[in-house]
Order: C-alpha cells, then sequence, then structure tokens
C-alpha cells in the first residue's frame, strides 16, 4: 500500500505528530486520523478549549493553527485493515526531508509501532529522537480520553496558543 494523504504542515509548524499509515477510514476521507471512533481530534480539542473539528478543512485548520504538522512515518508498507501488528515490507516517508521545509522543533509518534518505525527507519536522518505517545485508535481501548488528554498535553510547549 502506497500512502495516498500528503503532509499537513506550514512555515508555523513546530511540533511534528506521527502515525504509522493511514487507516482503511482514513484513506476513505483522505485525511488523518479519520475514524469516527478514533480520539485523536477530541484530544486536541480539548488541549486547546475548541470545538471538535468535525470536517477535514477544520481538522487542518486547527492543527495548523497551533502549530502541529501531520504526517505518518511510513510512505509503502504491506498492512492488513488498520492492524499496525501487520506492518510489513516497510519504506519510510521522507521525515528529515520534511523537517528542511518547516522549523519543527518536536517530533512525537502516535502509538507504540509508530515509535518503532520511526527509531528503525528515520531517527538517524532526522536527529531527533522521538516522543512515544499513547495511540487514540479504538483498538486502545485501556487509555481514556482523560488519560490521552493528559498524555498529549507534553505538546503544549511547542504549539502555538
Amino acid at each position: 500500500m502506497c500512502h495516498p494523504i500528503c503532509p499537513v504542515f506550514d512555515d508555523r509548524s513546530r511540533v511534528l505528530l506521527l502515525g504509522t499509515m493511514p487507516s482503511p477510514a482514513s484513506r476513505q476521507v483522505g485525511f488523518y486520523y479519520g475514524h469516527p471512533r478514533n480520539r485523536f481530534w477530541t484530544v486536541l480539542a480539548r488541549l486547546f478549549g475548541e470545538l471538535v473539528p468535525a470536517t477535514v478543512d477544520a481538522r487542518r485548520d486547527l492543527a495548523l493553527r497551533h502549530g502541529i504538522a501531520l504526517w505518518d512515518v511510513l510512505a509503502e508498507c504491506t498492512i492488513r485493515g488498520a492492524s499496525d501488528a501487520s506492518i510489513g515490507e516497510c519504506v519510510p516517508n521522507d521525515i528529515a526531508g520534511l523537517l528542511k521545509k518547516a522549523p519543527i522543533e518536536a517530533v512525537f509518534c502516535t502509538g507504540a509501532k509508530a515509535a518503532q518505525l520511526y527509531s528503525r527507519y528515520c531517527e538517524s536522518s532526522t536527529e531527533i529522537e522521538a516522543i512515544r505517545l499513547p495511540s487514540t485508535s479504538p483498538a486502545n481501548a485501556s487509555a481514556s480520553l482523560e488519560d490521552l488528554v493528559e498524555a498529549y498535553r507534553c505538546i503544549l510547549p511547542y504549539c502555538r496558543s
């Protein structure tokens, strides 16, 4: 599978949030964290005291207004459904190239698999150690919404208010 969604960033992006590869639901809507039960957008909305964005344009705007860039570690891989455990034959995205285009100060991975893949394929070229955040996926049922919001607070020093 080839990554179908362009990275989201601009000249104000200070923090990069990386997943692994878009899920089938995200590919269908053409944007990151598109599964209706994924808590990513709810977490960001709570962090910034805003309403949960419902459209792709509103989600892009929320991220960019707060200095958040979005992308995934992988450009290509084999994957069954949305199962990170099934990922194989990995080709990484050019994260180092993105870092030359945006003033990113910190990299965060939204889940254990994204952090593992970033460490393996990207960290040597970016020279930035990524911080692992818990997954906001509905598959991560052990984390409550409150736990996720608390964990994601560590991005706030890098974000624009």
